[in-house]
């Protein structure tokens, strides 16, 4: 008889400690989880800072690596709404990495473009100068050369309009910070002022052939 109560009693010692044991676990699962989410969250806050503060100039050259800390920070979020900080916490170390990338991307990207700028500056006004010197002469002229007719006169002098007109509005967009826009912008007007030399019988700079 007292050897099944001892055996009872040393049941429920068991169990109760067994109980006690899960409940500890759990407990310490619950800490370790409420320690892992602040951190999670200043990460996330962090990363989403420095990408909202960096992102509105890279969109201008590099969208692609925009989009990419974009996703990294959704997963991030995704990942903190799950519970998963630990998985959260590193998305967003990741979204910080890519922010600074990018930010160091834009700088380079933006030198690249504005040095071309300063070519395309210095040589296309001179370009589109020599152009109106040359219809100017031909206007004046009783007489076009051989190799020009009325037709194909005419259609450089509408030219010239055109690209002057459009320089302008490449000049405006590079004042405005649009160096991709003003770079494409100037990219037409060459393309077309080289046609029109080419058209009036005139001497194509070497730097406007590439």
């Amino acid at each position: 008889m007292n050897r099944t109560t001892n055996r009872m009693e040393e049941n429920m010692t068991t169990k109760k400690i067994f109980s006690l044991a899960v409940a500890l676990l759990f407990a310490l699962s619950l800490g370790a989880c409420s320690q892992a989410k602040g951190p999670a969250e200043a990460a996330i806050k962090t990363a989403e800072d420095a990408l909202n503060a960096g992102k509105a100039d890279a969109l201008k050259y590099i969208p692609d690596q925009v989009k990419a800390a974009e996703d990294a920070l959704k997963a991030a979020k995704d990942a903190f709404a799950k519970g998963d900080y630990t998985a959260a916490t590193t998305a967003a170390t990741g979204v910080s990495t890519k922010v600074k990338d990018f930010v160091v991307a834009t700088a380079a990207k933006k030198a690249e473009l504005t040095k071309a700028w300063g070519e395309q500056s210095q040589m296309l006004p001179n370009m589109i100068a020599a152009i109106k010197s040359r219809v100017d002469v031909l206007s004046k002229s009783k007489k076009l050369p051989a190799n020009l007719d009325k037709e194909k006169f005419e259609s450089a002098k509408n030219g010239l309009a055109e690209i002057d007109k459009a320089w302008g509005e490449a000049s405006t967009a590079f004042k405005e910070g649009g160096l991709a826009d003003a770079l494409a912008k100037a990219k037409s007007v060459k393309e077309k002022a080289v046609e029109i030399m080419t058209t009036l019988g005139m001497q194509v700079p070497e730097a406007a052939k590439g």
